[in-house]
């Protein structure tokens, strides 16, 4: 019996569960998965984006409740510092942190304007200019980091803390049809093929719930 239990929301439309999800897996973590109900009132607002904290995801690890995704990161990183959830260079650890640091504190207008929705497609969507500046800093930090790293991932040649914390965007441009130039777009599609983000996505598309709310048609 797994020592760790992940308790998450929609496997659709939370995309803070889904970086948790992808932290643990990332860092080779053995967990249950516990899932809250999409009619819970606290996922609920946290999926509408109606409540100031997140619930979700919360890690139970040997006694020990760690919740937010940044500490999340924290925490496993001491346990499995082999999985380079933070780089082991103090430069590339930096950078890792401060690209993490600005999605997890920030892109408030991405975040309204592109709500997650694993399963749904919208060719063609409008982006209005507030979320589409949001957009613009995104693609710019993907385009620093794969130019400072070497790529493949945000912090070199292999998945870290940064990539789980914009694999939601990934999905989010994938769902709206953003367009992407050559080097930003090869980078979603490898985050959206990777063998974990797979799963996960396997995952949302078996869910039967559905949030009106997030299923608008635009």
């Amino acid at each position: 019996m797994s020592k760790a239990t992940l308790t998450i929301s929609s496997k659709n439309y939370s995309s803070w569960s889904l970086r948790g999800w992808l932290i643990c897996k990332l860092a080779g973590l053995e967990f249950e998965e516990e899932r809250v109900p999409v009619d819970d009132p606290s996922a609920r607002a946290e999926l509408l984006l109606l409540s100031p904290s997140f619930l979700v995801p919360r890690l139970q690890h040997e006694g020990v409740t760690v919740w937010d995704t940044l500490a999340i990161a924290a925490f496993l990183h001491e346990l499995f510092p082999d999985a380079h959830l933070l780089p082991p260079d103090r430069a590339a650890r930096a950078h890792c942190l401060s690209v993490a640091g600005e999605m997890h504190s920030g892109f408030a207008n991405l975040r309204s304007a592109l709500p997650m929705n694993i399963k749904g497609r919208y060719p063609g969507f409008k982006v209005w200019a507030g979320a589409q500046a949001d957009i613009e800093r995104i693609l710019a930090i993907w385009r620093g980091c794969l130019a400072a790293h070497g790529g493949p991932y945000l912090i070199g040649n292999r998945p870290s803390l940064a990539d789980a914390m914009y694999a939601p965007v990934c999905s989010r441009f994938t769902t709206y049809d953003v367009k992407l130039d050559d080097t930003c777009d090869a980078y979603r599609a490898r985050i959206m093929s990777h063998p974990v983000m797979q799963e996960w996505i396997a995952g949302a598309m078996a869910e039967p719930e559905e949030l009106e709310e997030l299923d608008a048609e635009f």
